[in-house]
């Protein structure tokens, strides 16, 4: 990705991140205006469910105490008894002796008149219950009334959502029966064609013009506790959810808008801030050991890129590797390389002719009329050979073969093997190897870790020893991974097996432990 396109997506980010908090905090106020409208519709059913329960509690109760009276039925004891348990029971209208042969209990008998058809049912516990339309005082009102034993209790269902909702929230409730859809008791006027058409399937939340309606059963009263309030108290609610979201949607969105321009301004920068990096010798370069799989013996080394940050994390380089790619500075980053190579192993390889360093080169590198010459200019001072300098390429960016055979042709006239990297995970095919004539062929990590289910890793191998290339396997971790490799014919590998990349100082101190420990197994 250039710079330029990278710009563009952290602008397009930019723009998002100004935007997002805003519609997020008017979607938090909106989203926090109907949880509070359904909060309060659910806590408003929930404590006429349990004033229902409050209700039928006193009936079973009533009903149990009158039917363990066992004096003279219709005597003035059994008349205060009845007015007794009637009078401490809130919700208790009335109760009533139903042994009608009993000529003297006339007076205390019910005189409600005929059933509501298909009102009546028999509840689990034994209790039957129906619905009446007329009381003793020959009103209209609706009554439910239960019996067990000689005795009926009569109960206004209207006490049942006489519960108050709150102020900020106008909710109603209803009690409907579920086998005729009548309306039991109501504290506010149902239009019976909205309960007809949309509201004759148990549905437990429709919204309906404006309205919400919620359902739920009560098997007790054999009905369905309907609840409904308009959508106005959310638009209210929202208002007031407002003041408080959209300052912090405003103080989020410039929070996020100076991070943003901060990252903006540092990518736009990012050329200078690469190239003081270099001038400050920021960037560093670590050495991971390259060895004989059969021997385990040093044969030389990778060289890699780190960059120390100011609060001493390291960068990984497959960060600011494309990034000095993007801004044109990559060449300045590989001969700053090149050179930090020289100057920590120059007089090191010398010693150890035997011994080589392998250097990334990215595909920018390979039209630099300066890195060739700094080379060799480079190995005559500190007198190594350039057989000792590998050059490595990445396979994946060498996409004109034609235009790099010519430049590799020079590096390998001057001496230099030329390895090519990560082979596998690019542009691989045969012809693309001959037509490079490449010395060294590198099995990408990816391969080393599925060698056992990824036929893939042998088939290079075959390709490598076909075109007569030596190979080094990646990323090895495990003695089981090595083993299979030598099994296989590879040569030499790298990885946290042996060692991980390792400071100049670290570096050679293993590399002499190494040749020790190796000189005595011999």
């Amino acid at each position: 990705m250039t710079t330029q396109r990278l710009v563009r997506l952290v602008t397009s980010v930019l723009i998002v991140s100004i935007l997002l908090p805003i519609i997020l905090s008017l979607w938090l106020a909106h989203r926090q205006a109907n949880d509070l409208f359904n909060q309060e519709m659910d806590g408003y059913a929930d404590r006429i469910l349990a004033r229902t329960q409050r209700v039928k509690d006193q009936v079973r109760t009533a009903l149990n105490e009158i039917n363990r009276f066992k004096g003279e039925p219709c005597s003035l004891e059994h008349l205060r008894q009845l007015q007794k348990v009637s009078y401490i029971h809130q919700y208790i209208q009335g109760i009533f002796y139903l042994d009608n042969a009993v000529k003297p209990c006339e007076l205390l008998r019910n005189t409600l008149s005929q059933k509501v058809p298909n009102s009546e049912f028999v509840t689990p516990g034994g209790y039957r219950v129906w619905l009446t339309s007329r009381y003793d005082l020959q009103t209209n009102d609706n009554m439910i009334a239960v019996s067990r034993g000689k005795y009926m209790v009569m109960i206004d269902p209207d006490s049942m959502i006489d519960v108050l909702p709150h102020p900020a929230y106008p909710l109603h409730a209803a009690i409907i029966s579920t086998r005729n859809h009548r309306v039991i008791a109501s504290n506010y006027a149902i239009d019976p064609d909205i309960w007809q058409n949309a509201l004759h399937t148990f549905q437990p939340v429709i919204e309906h013009n404006g309205v919400v309606y919620k359902q739920q059963l009560l098997p007790p009263v054999g009905g369905i506790l309907l609840t409904w309030s308009t959508t106005n108290p959310i638009d209210n609610s929202w208002y007031h959810q407002l003041l408080f979201w959209l300052p912090v949607g405003l103080v989020l969105s410039a929070l996020a808008s100076f991070l943003m321009l901060r990252i903006l301004r540092q990518l736009q920068s990012s050329h200078y801030r690469i190239l003081d990096a270099i001038k400050a010798g920021e960037i560093t370069v670590h050495y991971q050991p390259i060895v004989a799989l059969k021997s385990g013996r040093i044969i030389g080394a990778e060289a890699l890129a780190r960059w120390q940050q100011p609060d001493g994390h390291w960068l990984p380089p497959d960060m600011f590797i494309p990034l000095a790619e993007q801004t044109g500075v990559i060449t300045q980053l590989t001969e700053h390389i090149v050179s930090s190579v020289f100057s920590e192993m120059g007089r090191w390889l010398a010693q150890h002719p035997e011994q080589h360093i392998s250097i990334n080169i990215a595909a920018t590198d390979l039209y630099s009329s300066t890195l060739p010459a700094l080379m060799s200019q480079q190995c005559a001072r500190w007198g190594v050979e350039p057989s000792q300098i590998a050059i490595e390429l990445t396979e994946r960016v060498l996409v004109s073969p034609e235009k790099a055979l010519p430049v590799l042709q020079s590096y390998r006239q001057a001496g230099h093997p030329i390895y090519i990297d990560d082979f596998g995970v690019g542009y691989s095919s045969l012809s693309y190897l001959q037509e490079l004539e490449v010395d060294t062929l590198k099995i990408d990590k990816c391969f080393v870790d599925t060698l056992a289910c990824n036929p893939v890793t042998a088939h290079i191998i075959e390709i490598a020893k076909s075109l007569n290339l030596s190979m080094v396997a990646e990323g090895i971790e495990s003695e089981c991974q090595r083993d299979w490799l030598v099994a296989h014919g590879v040569q030499s590998g790298q990885g946290w097996l042996y060692s991980p990349s390792l400071p100049k100082k670290a570096f050679m101190a293993w590399a002499q432990e190494n040749r020790r420990q190796t000189d005595a197994e011999r």
